[in-house]
């Protein structure tokens, strides 16, 4: 019941969105609302509020900016040159991934409905995930063996290069390190969300029905329909190693059978309010939503090819290897990391 309530709020949301702006988006040739184009998810607003908002969900302009400005620092810090004459560091300590240039988790706060947002997640209202005990022990479970080096099945999909670190293609879509963005293609029968990270392909049936039996293929079995201004996509029957989501400081776990629906809304030219609700009574004690904008971006889509050249899990696995043979305690994950 509770997650229909979730539905039923964000429609009336979104309907009372589109009144009051006045916006009427643009239709395909074949009627449908068009969402084609180019557009990204980069945000500096978390998946979960952070405690220093005091529960607020959104914040003034002069503290958002502040904020900003903060990474803003951060990042030109971490993008000096490097000390000749400082130490190198020895085996097995965090060296770092990527140099600055390469990332781009965003620089602003999310801004919906002309407000600026503390956290993706608007129910509950406070911002948190609504863990049961024990899906809060299949989280902690999950990253725990997130930080072993046994073999490759036991690494994250993104660094094994299956499928985009986190959560990018989704669902629900939420931000990384880098490649943020997504291409939205239209047909009649198809809705194609083609995320840059790792060249992900969510191919969404309109009108279908899910696989049975299920196949539980990677990023899960999607369907679509129209509903007035809004394409809505319910995706069930995740792979199992697609449970835990992990990037950045957007981090969620949850079963095969968890079931998620996305509403995309064209709610002016360049921005899409992207809205999805997440059931999954195995781990949660209530459905939850959240909410963030997809931007247009005048940004190329790129080839992702991960598994060319990529000797990050070989050069990992053997490092860990060498730890075993001088017995020393691996180093820790970064938090940090993809």
């Amino acid at each position: 019941m509770r997650f229909f309530l979730a539905l039923i709020t964000l429609c009336l949301l979104q309907t009372a969105f589109a009144s009051e702006s006045g916006y009427i988006p643009p239709k395909t040739e074949f009627g449908i609302p068009d969402l084609q184009g180019i557009w990204s998810i980069a945000t500096q607003t978390n998946l979960e509020r952070a405690q220093r908002f005091g529960g607020e969900l959104v914040i003034s302009e002069e503290e958002a900016l502040r904020i900003e400005a903060m990474f803003q620092a951060g990042m030109a810090a971490s993008n000096q040159p490097s000390d000749p004459d400082r130490e190198a560091p020895t085996a097995g300590q965090n060296v770092g991934g990527y140099n600055t240039f390469w990332m781009d988790p965003g620089d602003r706060l999310a801004l919906v409905d002309g407000e600026i947002r503390t956290s993706i997640i608007v129910d509950p209202p406070d911002g948190k995930l609504p863990y049961t005990d024990m899906g809060r022990a299949n989280y902690e479970a999950a990253m725990d063996r997130r930080n072993t080096y046994d073999g490759p099945e036991v690494r994250p999909i993104g660094e094994r290069c299956v499928i985009g670190f986190g959560s990018s293609p989704g669902p629900p879509k939420l931000p990384v390190l880098y490649n943020n963005l997504t291409q939205i293609v239209q047909t009649k029968d198809y809705v194609v969300l083609m995320a840059e990270m790792v060249h992900d392909a969510r191919i969404v049936r309109i009108g279908g029905e899910f696989q049975d039996p299920p196949s539980n293929p990677w990023l899960g079995d999607s369907i679509g329909y129209y509903e007035e201004d809004s394409l809505i996509v319910e995706t069930t029957n995740f792979h199992p190693q697609q449970s835990l989501r992990s990037s950045l400081d957007h981090r969620f776990y949850a079963s095969s059978e968890m079931k998620v629906i996305e509403r995309f809304t064209r709610v002016a030219e360049d921005v899409i309010l992207y809205q999805f609700t997440v059931e999954d009574p195995e781990n949660y004690s209530q459905p939850w939503s959240g909410e963030l904008p997809m931007n247009l971006s005048e940004e190329n889509m790129y080839e992702y090819a991960c598994h060319e050249g990529n000797y990050a899990l070989p050069g990992i696995l053997a490092g860990a290897r060498r730890a075993d043979f001088e017995g020393v305690d691996y180093a820790p994950t970064d938090p940090g990391r993809q």
